[in-house]
């Protein structure tokens, strides 16, 4: 089959703003967006600029929005977009740096701003810290993060606000917030109560609806909530 893959192309070095470049390509229907990026890279124009690593979903690097949705470039297969013309532009909210190619430092500052770390203080046991399923279950969906930003970017008030952490770094600190054996969630709280933390949340959804490995982040950061206000951790 034969689609046209269009793309949001920047280069800083010449162009004054953003403009749309069309390729038409052959295609199967079980092609994914990033072969069909990599066939104009590799066979048409070799400026293009995106990343990816893994290619298989895991690594996050591919995400960009298709058809006007955050999705991963290498799980997105063209007979699943149901049209002949796909649009690829970068995803929102971060400085873009060159075509499909974003500055991740403002993603990754407020990652790093909750704490993404185990903290404890507690005298270590003789051999691990013991859990048990149960509470390993409890902050499970959090470990799922792959920490692609599509649910950050997706977020409207973290393309206005930029005093926003995003819902990524929510669904991080949820992630050792209600493991049994950290103890540094107040460390956390100062940081997620503030102006730019979770209070910003909106509640739109776009953040569950966004993220490619299914992660209930609206009800992760609903929880976070909670556990601020009430203690429930």
């Amino acid at each position: 089959m034969q689609v046209t893959l269009k793309i949001l192309r920047y280069n800083p070095e010449k162009d004054a703003r953003p403009h749309w470049e069309s390729y038409r390509l052959e295609a199967e229907p079980m092609d994914r967006v990033l072969d069909l990026l990599h066939k104009v890279k590799w066979e048409g124009d070799g400026t293009l600029a995106f990343r990816r690593s893994c290619g298989h979903g895991i690594c996050g690097s591919c995400a960009m929005m298709i058809n006007g949705r955050n999705r991963l470039a290498c799980k997105t297969l063209v007979k699943d977009l149901g049209t002949e013309v796909i649009e690829v532009q970068p995803i929102r909210g971060l400085p873009v740096e060159k075509d499909l190619v974003v500055d991740m430092e403002p993603f990754f500052k407020a990652y790093r701003a909750v704490k993404p770390w185990l903290i404890n203080d507690e005298p270590p046991p003789e051999r691990e810290r013991l859990q048990s399923p149960e509470e390993r279950e409890r902050f499970d969906e959090g470990t799922k993060c792959i920490l692609c930003a599509s649910c950050t970017t997706s977020c409207p008030v973290f393309w206005v606000n930029g005093t926003y952490i995003g819902p990524s770094a929510v669904v991080q600190a949820h992630r050792f917030i209600f493991d049994s054996r950290d103890k540094g969630a107040h460390e956390r709280f100062p940081v997620l109560g503030s102006t730019g933390g979770v209070w910003r949340c909106r509640t739109a959804y776009n953040c569950t609806e966004a993220c490619p490995r299914e992660i209930p982040v609206t009800q992760l950061i609903q929880e976070v909530k909670r556990a601020i206000m009430f203690g429930e951790f």
